[in-house]
């Protein structure tokens, strides 16, 4: 399997009120190009902070993480910025939107970061947003939206610039069941083009077909890693 994720022993703590608290404790998992692979288990198991290492949010304490070949924490600051900017889309489980752009402003962040002129960076991200639904909410403020408007747009900013990674915390945590295999399929099918991954921490079993594999967590482990019997596709 070509990886695009390499999780080596991983080790992460966190000092809470003068306690140790290991969050992660030895993680070793690989994600391989074109995959689509969902982290499960109880709240607090280290879901989360496992995909903020990989996405390159947080620094584990010891262990190495290789993201496309590269490893993050020995880029310098600047370096992954720049990383992140062009590679890494990341679907937050509160969206984290801007409450002073609207729909279409929200989703092209990611471009004009990169350079894209405004013009281009709207046009993608009207593009996107109809993908998603949202043609008739595009100048809408996040305060205007529902939580599962709210999600589509974080899904689309997470998407617009064609990134090679997409991690993504409770996707489908606001939609219904038929709005989020509606997403769940456009996720899918967007993300996994030209061989990029897809990391999905999820709680919701109607979208666990999904996946290629299933990686159950507990306790800051992988306790095991499963590949489902079906893979959705339409």
């Amino acid at each position: 399997m070509n990886s695009a994720i390499s999780c080596q022993n991983i080790i992460k703590t966190y000092n809470t009120d003068g306690q140790i608290v290991t969050a992660l404790n030895g993680i070793n998992v690989e994600i391989g190009l074109g995959e689509l692979m969902m982290l499960v288990g109880p709240s607090g198991c280290g879901k989360t902070t496992l995909i903020s290492i990989i996405a390159g949010i947080l620094n584990q304490d010891s262990g190495q993480c290789l993201l496309f070949g590269e490893d993050f924490q020995a880029l310098t600051n600047k370096e992954q910025l720049r990383f992140r900017a062009h590679n890494i889309g990341f679907v937050f489980q509160a969206y984290n939107l801007l409450p002073a752009l609207n729909a279409i402003e929200n989703v092209s962040v990611p471009l004009i970061i990169n350079g894209t002129k405004r013009a281009i960076a709207e046009q993608k991200a009207k593009e996107i947003l109809e993908q998603m639904g949202l043609s008739e909410r595009m100048k809408a403020l996040p305060a205007q939206l529902s939580g599962g408007q709210q999600q589509r747009v974080a899904i689309a900013r997470a998407l617009v610039h064609s990134p090679r990674l997409i991690v993504c915390d409770e996707p489908t945590s606001a939609l219904d069941h038929k709005s989020g295999h509606i997403i769940m399929t456009l996720l899918k099918s967007i993300a996994l083009k030209h061989d990029r991954a897809l990391v999905i921490v999820t709680h919701d079993a109607r979208i666990f077909n999904f996946a290629d594999r299933i990686a159950e967590m507990d306790d800051g482990h992988i306790i095991k890693i499963s590949t489902t019997t079906a893979t959705e596709t339409n």
